[in-house]
């Protein structure tokens, strides 16, 4: 298990005329950070409620019912994560990736690469033992054209596990780690991830006590390694075993050309 108030912060050049003082410990954030990047939450969803309600005027004919809503909300995302980096970046002078953990040793990560589609495996027979109910996902209203497959397929399984382990496992778990303990901040910072996911499948809580359970693994997986890369890994493996499944079951319906 990796040390959090020992692991080192990587250090980068100091930029001319300028001279960077290392953190004391790591993490070196607060949580007068964390609310600062919770607070940024709310303008950047609206920005990208707003990119969806437009981009259907700017898009081609064709782009299929899922595009519109993807870049939206990478939209969000990408400023979101924009006022994360200027809190790392101007508050204390450090780099973004680094700062977060982004490295991965070849073996961890492909053992995460690896344990992905089991994790998934398992929350499957979870659910059947916990008689989770079918729930009406906005996939299958998503879902009827090719491009809509294609651009949810590739969202599903880069965009949106590298945002979601960046947030909760790159900067929400070290923080919790250092006040409660890794083990401890693991189950806490899933909690959130899982909570996120609700509306997906209808608030059925079984449901969301399994999205839990998959958040757990992947923060088991940061700790583990050490690098959030690995955690990415591990969830995009995870989402692509399960989509694979969705589209083999023929969970769509395909509109005619």
């Amino acid at each position: 298990m990796s040390d959090w108030s020992q692991a080192a912060v990587p250090e980068r050049e100091p930029e001319p005329e300028e001279e960077l003082q290392a953190p004391a410990a790591y993490p070196f954030w607060g949580y007068d950070d964390l609310g600062m990047f919770l607070g940024a939450a709310l303008p950047c969803m609206l920005v990208s409620i707003a990119v969806m309600a437009a981009l259907p005027y700017v898009l081609p004919a064709g782009s299929g019912r899922a595009l519109p809503l993807l870049l939206g909300q990478f939209t969000g995302y990408a400023l979101w994560f924009a006022a994360l980096y200027l809190i790392l970046r101007v508050r204390y002078g450090q780099p973004f990736w680094s700062s977060l953990s982004w490295s991965s040793s070849k073996r961890g990560m492909a053992l995460c690469l690896m344990l992905g589609p089991a994790v998934a495996l398992s929350m499957a027979i979870l659910g059947v033992i916990l008689r989770a109910p079918e729930t009406p996902t906005p996939m299958n209203d998503l879902l009827r054209d090719r491009g809509s497959i294609f651009a949810l397929g590739v969202f599903a399984t880069t965009l949106g596990p590298l945002c979601e382990e960046l947030a909760f496992r790159g900067f929400l778990l070290p923080l919790l780690s250092r006040s409660i303990g890794s083990l401890a901040a693991v189950v806490v910072a899933a909690m959130p991830f899982a909570i996120l996911h609700g509306p997906q499948y209808s608030w059925s809580w079984v449901h969301v006590v399994l999205v839990g359970f998959a958040g757990c693994c992947f923060g088991l997986a940061r700790v583990a390694t050490g690098s959030t890369a690995a955690a990415v890994g591990m969830h995009a493996t995870y989402n692509l075993t399960f989509f694979s499944a969705f589209l083999i079951q023929g969970g769509y319906t395909l509109s005619p050309w």
